[in-house]
């Protein structure tokens, strides 16, 4: 599992490691580890280090003097480093004077974006992670430059002018291409819409002394859902493995229902009941489905409901699912008819499945509020409603209803972003709940499932919903044969 921890925890453990080392031993092992992960960029986009051209962006302070006790390695192994100088009465000393004696050189912001336009790599070491509000209007014409060139954008700890608590970008930031981060993930490296600017991640181990239980996000891996998936032993029977209940679909929308129905499947639980206007095309589609038109009250014992997708205006449904004291999971036209009090009066858990839209309608916000401040939003969705939220995007998130860290899921792919593909995430999530995996666990699990489901349905190409509940199947062995 990845773990990642604000700034200010990083920064006690770095003043706590450095205590215990000699002076500079510290910012040694992260220029080390930056210099390695150049050397091999370099040896993808220009065939070797020797020879080479690497242009600097040097800002004051640590994320500087990184950059510049890196450069000095390089151009140690033959490479032509020039630094530009943000603030050059303000350079890490240190860190100049090694990459001085190394061969390197400076030159000042004027000529900086010819330097640029001819480098192989570009190491942006502007502002590092106590930076705030966007890129300064001097640094603007540098990270414009640097996108404009061909040469590899590599980021140190974190890009330029992205929050590192949040994943905000209140400004023009740097673009990296590898983001080489010290010590921990920031936060703003594993959330949109920092995520997108920080290309690939690569952590360099330092030595931090970092609580567990001081982390702010998780992000699970293969062994972690593996983990963690439902597995029938030899007794079980269609009904110990739980019985997933789908009150979905209505008449105008019956394709939601035969969606949710197909994730649910596919999710672990031993059967599907489905309750609502659209039997008959579920029990088309899905025969061994469990069909009843008598409503969720009448409709037989389970283990969890999912309610909402597609259900338009049936109120009276999701309230007598959410009187239910089974596990609840609500999703779509659920989310607008749901009522807030039902929701935190509830005993057993409930998890919430909203898109940016949605969440920005429970919220009272404007969508471009929750999409620039994904973190907070799925952190106050989650206290008001007293639930676990679940706010789907690019980089998933997943919100316990009493704290802890955040679940960040980003295994999905763009070509989700189509009609549907939330149907079967609710019904597929909603059947592991019914599996007897916690709130928390389902979201995160069916989001990683959901998103490997929607890569290897895509490869490339457009994929409807239903060939993203047929690839759930082949997500699942790939994650437990990992």
């Amino acid at each position: 599992m990845r773990t990642a921890y604000s700034v200010e925890t990083v920064r006690n453990a770095e003043r706590e490691l450095m205590a215990r080392l000699p002076e500079g031993a510290l910012m040694q092992r992260a220029a080390a580890g930056l210099a390695a992960a150049c050397a091999e960029v370099l040896g993808r986009v220009a065939g070797r280090v020797y020879g080479s051209r690497v242009v600097l962006l040097a800002g004051s302070g640590d994320n500087g003097g990184d950059a510049l006790y890196a450069g000095a390695r390089l151009a140690r192994r033959g490479a032509g480093v020039t630094a530009v100088l943000l603030s050059p009465e303000r350079a890490h000393g240190g860190g100049l004077a090694a990459l001085r004696r190394a061969g390197g050189r400076t030159v000042n912001g004027g000529t900086a974006p010819e330097w640029i336009a001819r480098a192989d790599l570009v190491l942006d070491g502007i502002v590092g992670i106590g930076g705030s509000g966007g890129l300064r209007e001097e640094a603007v014409p540098l990270a414009d430059a640097a996108a404009r060139s061909r040469a590899a954008v590599v980021a140190v700890d974190l890009p330029s002018g992205v929050d590192a608590d949040t994943g905000q970008v209140p400004g023009e930031v740097v673009r990296a291409d590898l983001t080489v981060t010290f010590g921990a993930h920031k936060p703003g490296l594993l959330i949109d819409p920092a995520r997108e600017y920080a290309g690939a991640v690569r952590l360099v181990d330092i030595g931090l002394p970092l609580p567990a239980e001081a982390a702010e996000l998780e992000a699970l891996q293969h062994a972690d859902v593996a983990r963690l998936l439902p597995v029938p032993a030899a007794e079980s029977d269609k009904y110990r493995r739980g019985v997933v209940g789908i009150a979905a679909g209505s008449a105008r929308y019956p394709g939601a229902a035969v969606l949710a129905v197909s994730g649910a499947l596919r999710g672990g639980a031993g059967a599907v009941r489905y309750v609502g206007p659209a039997g008959d095309a579920v029990i088309a589609r899905f025969p061994e489905t469990l069909v009843s038109d008598q409503g969720p009250e009448r409709a037989g014992r389970v283990q969890a409901w999912v309610v909402g997708p597609g259900a338009g205006d049936d109120a009276a449904t999701v309230a007598q699912v959410l009187a239910a004291e089974v596990p609840v999971l609500i999703d779509a036209d659920g989310l607008r008819l749901a009522d807030a009090d039902a929701v935190r009066a509830r005993t057993a858990p409930t998890l919430m499945t909203p898109h940016a839209g949605e969440a920005a309608a429970l919220l009272g916000v404007a969508r471009e509020e929750v999409e620039g401040s994904r973190l907070a939003a799925v952190r106050e969705l989650a206290a008001r409603y007293g639930a676990t939220v679940l706010l789907k995007g690019s980089t998933t998130l997943v919100a316990g209803a009493r704290g802890g860290p955040v679940r960040v899921n980003a295994t999905g792919t763009s070509w989700l972003a189509t009609a549907g593909s939330g149907d079967v995430l609710s019904g597929l999530a909603g059947s592991l709940l019914a599996a007897g995996l916690s709130a928390t666990d389902a979201g995160s699990v069916g989001a990683y499932l959901h998103g490997l489901a929607g890569r290897f349905a895509a490869q490339g190409a457009p994929a409807g919903s239903h060939d993203v509940a047929e690839s759930i199947p082949r997500a699942w062995r790939d994650v437990r044969n990992d």
